[in-house]
This record gives C-alpha cells, structure tokens and sequence, in this order.
C-alpha cells in the first residue's frame, strides 16, 4: 500500500485534488439585461436532489457572465457529450465569440439553447450565495430537452477526455 502524499498548502491541496477529479462538462446560458446570449463552460453543475427538482453550479463573480447571472431569473444548463468538443472549448475561451456561430436558437424564457447538447435543463434561479469572489447558484429544474445520446465529454488533468480516452 502506498501511501498518501500531504500537501500542506491549501490551494495546491485543492487543485492537485480536483485535477484527479474527472467531471462532467456542461454549457449554462442565459441572457443579459440588454437582451443580448451569455454563457460559459461549466464542470461544477450537480444535482442537489429529485424532491424537488434542484440544481447548483459555481461561477466566479469576476467572470465575464457574472452580471448576466446575478440578474438572472432562468438559465439553460447543456449537458455535453463527445461530439460538443468544439463548442466546450469554444464556450470556455473569448466570451465576445461565444454566440458567433448559427448553432444556436432562442428557446423558453428567451434563453439560447444548443439543439446538439446531449440535454438542457431549464432552470429557475432561486439563491445565490455568495462565497468569497465566487458564488454558487441553486436552481430550480422547469422542464428539459432531450437531445441524442453520446458518449460522455469529461474534463480531468486539464483536458477534455472521454472515458478511457483522452481527445484533447
């Protein structure tokens, strides 16, 4: 038996943690006070239970999509899968190029829905809580799409992989 290496600095504890830590990736939208698409790469969405319907997901309050969300009062959560590669990464870099492409519409509550997500989920905003520069989001599922199933998009050791399979 091997044994475990301590780490005592608490930030390299937690990101040499969650590095070993594989996650689900998922896109959240919604819209901006003016109207206009906002949404980002997300692998910190989880279900908090069934009974009720919830959701949270984190988001940095220095991000680019933290004013939208603030004011929000719904969000589309995307579940991604092998074939969303491309639009992860897309959604996870230069925010004015997000929506740049036609491959997305407008759906319930005005949000922008990525019809090649393997799901969305569309959310009610019921808390924030903030938490340092950071803050958490709980939300309340309304309904969902169900789009074609795919091999799970995960993201561990700071790369999109599949399971068994690194791609990028």
């Amino acid at each position: 038996m091997t044994e475990l290496l301590e780490i005592t600095d608490p930030v390299e504890a937690l990101k040499s943690t969650f590095r070993r830590h594989a996650s689900g990736v998922a896109i959240i939208t919604t819209v901006d006070t003016d109207g206009s698409p906002v949404g980002f790469t997300a692998t910190s969405v989880t279900s908090l239970g069934a009974t009720p319907p919830l959701v949270s997901f984190n988001v940095a309050r220095g991000s680019s999509s933290w004013h939208a969300l603030s004011n929000a009062s719904h969000v589309a959560i995307h579940t991604l899968g092998k074939e969303n590669l491309t639009l992860a990464k897309r959604m996870a870099e230069d925010h004015t190029k997000r929506f740049s492409f036609d491959d997305w519409k407008t759906g319930e509550n005005g949000l922008p829905i990525f019809d090649s997500a393997t799901s969305v989920l569309i959310v009610r905003i019921l808390q924030i809580v903030n938490v340092e520069n950071n803050a958490v989001m709980i939300g309340s599922v309304e309904s969902g799409l169900l789009g074609v199933e795919q091999l799970a998009l995960l993201y561990h050791q700071r790369a999109y992989v599949l399971p068994g399979e690194i791609i990028s």
